[in-house]
């Protein structure tokens, strides 16, 4: 099974978030053929040289992937076509940086061989969904063709935070998703979701869709209070001196059961806050003086 993360930018959260990712794969290493970072960024990996490959992406290459529509998360579905072509008739299984294994990945890999492809988890049918994209996008695509799909009021939005498939589905599935997006971008459908959609549609209409959730967690709905967990675990391997294949195993012991990996703020509770910050604003900032005479 080979493993795709694709991390972009300058922003360390999102790099120091991957690694946690991949070194809680690494505990059931077992199980993976290789692990493959699409970044533009490749510094940030030289920690896990040696277990990991690290493809360097130039933005000459990101901006034609984009496509003519200039649509930045189409990126996503280029990077795993990339490795689908590098690793022919291998299973992919894509993880968003803010993701970590908890349960067995030896059941990720006994589907994809069953043919089964994953996303990590249905969030319901489009139809059905109340945010004001989701509906949006419902009544732009309502009955309509995309691709090869015809969107119906049971299709599903799926996250894709994660997203698995199986090796000798690999080119078809990519495609179809490829050119859902396309159709989509080429009719101005509302944006945010929609490379998202495209792979709910196209795993769901051509394979067997099941979700991942029960063994891979993804905090995109708490990541402020997942990073502090995160430095502070790295951290103490940094000053403990761990050896690499030391933090691997440490990772083993770790609970992730303590930090929600969802939680609502309510909007009443953020614009209190806001509004007590402007009506007490910080106040005696210092800053050093450099004396440069």
């Amino acid at each position: 099974m080979t493993l795709v993360y694709l991390i972009f930018g300058k922003e360390f959260a999102n790099h120091i978030q991957a690694n946690f990712s991949i070194l809680s794969m690494l505990t059931q290493r077992e199980e993976i053929d290789s692990i493959n970072v699409v970044t533009d960024n490749p510094t940030f990996y030289n920690r896990l040289a040696g277990v990991i490959n690290v493809i360097n992406v130039e933005q000459e290459v990101l901006q034609e992937w984009k496509g003519k529509n200039d649509f930045f998360w189409r990126v996503k579905i280029k990077a795993i076509e990339l490795l689908a072509n590098i690793y022919k008739n291998k299973h992919l299984l894509y993880l968003d940086s803010d993701t970590f294994l908890f349960g067995n990945l030896k059941y990720i890999k006994e589907k994809l061989d069953e043919g089964f492809s994953f996303m990590h988890l249905n969030e319901g049918k489009l139809s059905q969904l109340r945010s004001k994209t989701e509906k949006r996008m419902w009544q732009q695509t309502s009955n309509k063709d995309f691709g090869p799909v015809k969107i119906n009021q049971n299709h599903c939005m799926w996250n894709a935070g994660v997203i698995g498939i199986p090796g000798n589905k690999s080119a078809e599935l990519i495609k179809a998703t490829l050119d859902i997006c396309d159709a989509m971008l080429e009719r101005n459908i509302t944006r945010r979701l929609i490379e998202q959609l495209a792979f709910s549609l196209a795993l769901s209409e051509f394979s067997q869709l099941i979700p991942a959730e029960n063994h891979i967690g993804h905090y995109w709905g708490n990541k402020e209070e997942w990073q502090s967990f995160i430095v502070a675990s790295f951290l103490k391997s940094y000053f403990g001196n761990t050896t690499l294949n030391e933090q691997i195993e440490s990772f083993k012991s770790l609970d992730y059961t303590k930090i929600p990996i969802a939680l609502r703020i309510p909007n009443t509770r953020r614009r209190l806050f806001n509004l007590i910050t402007k009506l007490f604003p910080e106040k005696d900032k210092r800053y050093i003086i450099i004396n440069k005479e």
